[in-house]
């Protein structure tokens, strides 16, 4: 069954909405006086109403034709806005771009990429805002939020930009001090830096082990005599040798390398934590987002690949 009003007819009546008679409507369609009555007629037959009030002088829109000519004008608005947006991502990127980020993510690693964008795209003003707890999903204060985990709120689009890992470590003079823990449980015996960051449940570790129906997973509430809300206050600690801590492989992975600090209970995963860029519905299309998204995306895949 065809529609009511197809998609060439919006137009059409938007045009007949605006015009005196049918010959004014004829006029600037660039059509006969009789083409227009006759595809007039045609809309009002499969519509099953009438759209327009036809005299000898004059023409005027029924209620039901001011309905249809509302509604169209509304579609070949953002039909229009449409094609605007997409022409603007083939410009250059200009613009405010409101940025959030964590506190020491975004210190480490989002802050030297933004320096990186603004020289090759010097039309764009950042504004970087470090939290610690993230914004909500709501919030119109930022285009751009670099979170840990997907975000389930379908009201946002997230762009995985990297992988993450959560990893124990601690220093090795700790674990010759205090024992090498074999089970999570052990780590009820030992001392565990504290992070008190976003809603988590603070010191509690969720871990897991094995694949498939030998997977297994355990809880542990851990207990510690340091705790803060800085990620690199934690490290510091944890390789003055005060305790094992639990930090995001980009924070660590230096001092994996180096020796400094050693992995415990390698063979149990955290949860997934990848990092994500996540942009209100709103903006997906504008260009200084994209770029950013784009540019950052890229810059961490180098960046994991080294």
């Amino acid at each position: 069954m065809p529609p009511v009003i197809q998609p060439g007819e919006l137009g059409f009546v938007v045009t007949l909405a605006g015009s005196a008679s049918l010959s004014s409507a004829a006029r600037e369609l660039g059509l006969s006086k009789a083409a227009v009555s006759k595809r007039l007629a045609l809309i009002e037959q499969r519509s099953g109403v009438a759209l327009v009030n036809r005299t000898t002088r004059r023409m005027s829109l029924t209620p039901e034709g001011e309905i249809v000519a509302e509604c169209a004008r509304r579609i070949l608005g953002e039909i229009d806005e449409l094609g605007q947006s997409l022409q603007r991502s083939r410009q250059a990127p200009r613009g405010l771009l409101r940025i959030n980020a964590t506190l020491g993510f975004g210190r480490s690693h989002v802050a030297p990429v933004i320096s990186r964008f603004v020289k090759r795209h010097p039309e764009v003003e950042v504004q970087l805002q470090l939290s610690v707890n993230p914004p909500p999903l709501t919030d119109d204060a930022f285009d751009v939020c670099i979170r840990f985990g997907e975000p389930p709120d379908a009201r946002v689009i997230a762009r995985r930009l990297a992988p993450n890992r959560r990893l124990l470590c601690a220093s090795p003079a700790y674990l010759a001090r205090h024992g090498v823990p074999r089970t999570p449980q052990d780590l009820l015996r030992h001392n565990c830096i504290g992070i008190r960051q976003g809603d988590e449940a603070y010191g509690t570790l969720r871990l897991s082990t094995g694949s498939g129906a030998r997977r297994r997973s355990e809880t542990v509430k851990t207990r510690g005599t340091l705790a803060t809300n800085d990620g690199e206050i934690a490290v510091a600690w944890a390789l003055e040798g005060h305790g094992i801590l639990m930090r995001a492989e980009w924070d660590i992975a230096r001092h994996l390398k180096s020796g400094r600090l050693v992995p415990v209970l390698p063979a149990w995963q955290t949860p997934e934590a990848d990092v994500y860029a996540v942009v209100p519905q709103r903006l997906q299309l504008a260009t200084r987002v994209r770029a950013f998204v784009d540019f950052i995306a890229d810059e961490f895949a180098e960046l994991k690949a080294a």
